[in-house]
């Protein structure tokens, strides 16, 4: 039997038509892997299933029977659930509390407390996700966070999951035990949705795959075996993608910006303990590190957002001071971690985007006020130079798919030419062909003399585009060398412990 079968979901948006006569087949009991570029149609589709979403077409049947879901609440009767890639848990309450809110078992008008903790506790054993009940979500590390979002989908019914980008922020560790939390599911009789970007592993893990391009199906169910990355990233993009191709610097140059000592107290505790590292010309330094180790503290002291308590930033020996304004005048570039909140106005355009922060230039404005026509010629051509996929610049930024907003923000900060880069996570969220696009364009800056601060927790992609490598743990830096000197399992102990082999 099939858990789910889509028939011609078409979706149609003021621009854009975001599904075409879409049909999926989910198979029971199976892993299947969703694959398209940024704007393909995946999350639309998926969000069709769970209801956040109405079709203007197209007919939907859960588990053989037709179903018409209007909202989440009646796919989660239906047995869907969905972990979405920004977890949707309370950090302040506890693992149980955070699983059954809005289907709290009750004795009379109370919480039935002691009943609601054997459920829960029976389930964390059942699939032995090794985190306590009684924990609050905030001391969790992200991947046990997502088994919260697991268990709760599990909790509340679902037979059929939809993890949407379930990897991006995990550890190679932290992947495999995901991986085998998929594989019991699945064993148990679940049938799973993987929405990814990741294609080696589409190949390790799923059954079969569907891919969509432009909100089109452009295969269905094709099955796992003797696909290879190349035959996928093709289907994905319509054309053959270069990705992996490592290509390191020819010679480092001199010092650009240098961090010296380092030291932040933040939230009660040091995040930052006499961090020194130093960006050099023509160079990409790589810093790998799990979340909350002081990568956000650090990128804000480097980028002129938090004064640090002690120690220095100098940009070519001299001392930087000021905020985040002043650092973009020393020619500092900020690439910010979370796009949607740091690095765009998601309600203003592609063209008020792409000023941003730069609006006093005087080719932006004259006497304070902005000179719109040259405005509107230059956001036009840096749309069609960095391929973001809009009519024009007027589009709103929140109609854009992930990957295209993430283009109007490198648009912005690359086109100003900037000495020295700090680049958090420039490729999180976005498809295979943005993906091969960002990281030519950041090889591109480095080999024209640019100092690139790396941050990723995309292992794959630090390894590959670094010629050096730096690790950060609980607000230090515990290791250092060349890329090629570190197996996937060292830096993963080294992300999650500081150590390596159990020696700090």
């Amino acid at each position: 039997m099939n858990a789910v079968e889509m028939k011609g979901i078409t979706k149609q948006y003021p621009l854009v038509r975001a599904l075409d006569q879409v049909d999926f087949v989910l198979k029971k009991g199976e892993i299947h892997s969703l694959l398209g570029e940024n704007g393909a149609g995946k999350s639309t589709l998926m969000k069709v299933l769970y209801g956040m979403c109405k079709p203007d077409a197209g007919e939907i049947k859960v588990m053989g029977k037709t179903a018409e879901i209007k909202n989440s609440r009646q796919a989660i009767e239906l047995g869907i659930g969905m972990v979405h890639q920004h977890f949707m848990l309370t950090p302040v309450m506890t693992v149980m509390e955070n699983i059954i809110i809005g289907q709290e078992p009750v004795k009379g008008i109370f919480l039935d407390e002691n009943k609601a903790r054997e459920e829960v506790e029976a389930l964390i054993a059942k699939y032995n996700f090794q985190i306590s009940a009684s924990e609050k979500v905030e001391n969790l590390s992200v991947g046990e966070q997502q088994r919260v979002e697991i268990l709760k989908a599990i909790y509340h019914g679902a037979e059929i999951l939809i993890l949407d980008e379930p990897t991006a922020v995990l550890t190679p560790q932290e992947v495999e035990e995901l991986f085998t939390i998929m594989r019991e599911l699945k064993k148990q009789g679940k049938s799973i949705v993987i929405i990814t970007h990741k294609l080696k592993e589409t190949l390790e893990i799923a059954d079969s795959m569907s891919i969509l391009r432009d909100g089109c199906l452009i295969e269905s169910n094709v099955p796992v075996e003797n696909a290879n990355e190349d035959d996928l990233a093709r289907m994905m993009v319509g054309r053959d993608v270069s990705l992996g191709i490592i290509r390191r610097a020819k010679d480092r140059k001199e010092a650009c910006l240098e961090a010296t000592g380092l030291m932040l107290h933040s939230r009660g505790k040091d995040v930052l303990k006499g961090i020194s590292l130093t960006l050099y010309k023509g160079e990409i330094l790589g810093l790998a590190g799990i979340e909350g180790n002081g990568q956000s503290e650090l990128i804000d002291v480097l980028t002129g957002c938090q004064a640090p308590d002690q120690g220095t930033v100098t940009k070519e020996g001299k001392p930087l001071r000021g905020n985040a304004r002043d650092f973009i005048e020393a020619g500092i570039g900020h690439i910010p971690e979370d796009r949607m909140t740091q690095g765009l106005i998601l309600e203003r355009s592609i063209a008020d985007n792409i000023i941003l922060g730069y609006e006093r230039r005087e080719k932006f404005s004259r006497k304070g006020i902005l000179k719109k026509k040259e405005i509107d010629t230059y956001s036009a051509r840096l749309v069609e130079d960095f391929r973001i996929k809009a009519p024009d610049a007027d589009v709103l930024c929140n109609a854009l798919s992930g990957g295209n907003q993430q283009k109007v923000v490198l648009a912005r900060v690359f086109s100003e030419d900037p000495d020295a880069l700090i680049v958090a996570h420039p490729t999180r969220g976005v498809d295979i062909g943005a993906m091969e696009y960002i990281h030519n364009r950041l090889l591109n800056l480095r080999d024209r003399g640019k100092a690139i601060l790396l941050i990723s927790a995309d292992l794959d992609e630090v390894k590959c585009l670094s010629d050096r490598m730096a690790v950060l743990y609980d607000g230090q830096i515990v290791a250092e060398g060349r890329p090629e000197e570190f197996e996937d399992s060292t830096l993963g102990l080294l992300m999650t412990s500081g150590r390596q082999g159990g020696v700090k």
